[in-house]
């Protein structure tokens, strides 16, 4: 596979490792505060994927939008994982999950305002400052409707043109709050700065009502996400695109076979593109 990769998770990490090399994914993924220093079994573990993958980060508890103090200790550490672990992309959640030094079970969203982008470009430039390199910020699925004096894509595109950094634009994410929030899929994403997104998720959801979807991770990724991934990344060059599973795993041939479908998506729409 030439651009998706799968999210190493210890669940599937063996059935990973193991892979034929013609069946492995483009890439691993993982969340470094899952593996950041750590010794023994899981060590050797990642250190093994590490030698036959590429691996991308996507962290869990930076929470670029906290009013808490930037934790400039646990970004030292990513910077040191990053560097053990010749890691190109280190993405982020572009919300908050920390609050009052208490931090929280979910990735709370940001609200779309002024002095919020103000707070956050200025801590992403100090992460940057101290990594040595861009992040990458995903756009995430919330529920609650937020006390905006903007829409959500300003606010994306108003971060990312002062901050330089990069997108990681979750189809899914979008397909979750377009239907719990009542608008409409494809114009959100074209207000997006599509020239910013440098890497993608694509995962499942729940359907828990007739007006609510949860974004969790655990299920496969359904038809009418798939058509809108195909219609996303016509507007996009040819970037990173992760299969993101974090619970109740399928056989890992099912598993793959879900990865090769975005494969022949990107292929259908890039590899002609670029012919």
């Amino acid at each position: 596979m030439k651009y998706v990769g799968i999210g190493f998770r210890r669940d599937i990490a063996q059935d990973i490792i193991d892979l034929e090399p013609e069946r492995r994914p483009s890439f691993i993924e993982v969340a470094p505060e899952n593996w950041m220093n750590m010794g023994g079994y899981w060590k050797n573990i990642l250190d093994k994927a590490a030698s036959q993958y590429q691996v991308n980060c996507h962290g869990l508890s930076l929470s670029i939008g906290s009013p808490d103090e930037l934790n400039k200790e646990f970004v030292n550490e990513i910077k040191d994982f990053i560097s053990n672990y010749d890691i190109s992309i280190y993405s982020e959640h572009l919300s908050y999950s920390q609050c009052d030094n208490a931090h929280l079970y979910d990735l709370l969203p940001i609200p779309f305002r002024k002095d919020a982008i103000d707070h956050i470009v200025d801590r992403i430039k100090t992460v940057q400052d101290i990594l040595g390199k861009s992040i990458t910020l995903e756009n995430v699925s919330y529920y609650t409707p937020l006390a905006a004096e903007m829409g959500e894509a300003e606010f994306i595109s108003e971060i990312l043109e002062r901050s330089d950094c990069t997108m990681l634009l979750d189809v899914n994410n979008v397909y979750v709050n377009a239907f719990n929030h009542q608008y409409d899929a494809q114009t959100f994403i074209k207000n997006l700065p599509l020239d910013k997104v440098a890497y993608m998720h694509m995962a499942g959801h729940k359907k828990i009502s007739d007006d609510l979807i949860i974004d969790t991770h655990g299920s496969p990724i359904i038809d009418p996400v798939f058509d809108l991934f195909e219609w996303t990344i016509q507007y996009l060059k040819p970037i990173p695109v992760l299969l993101e599973r974090d619970f109740n795993f399928p056989e890992m041939s099912e598993l793959l076979n879900e990865a090769h479908h975005l494969e022949s998506i990107c292929a259908k729409q890039w590899d002609l593109a670029t012919a």
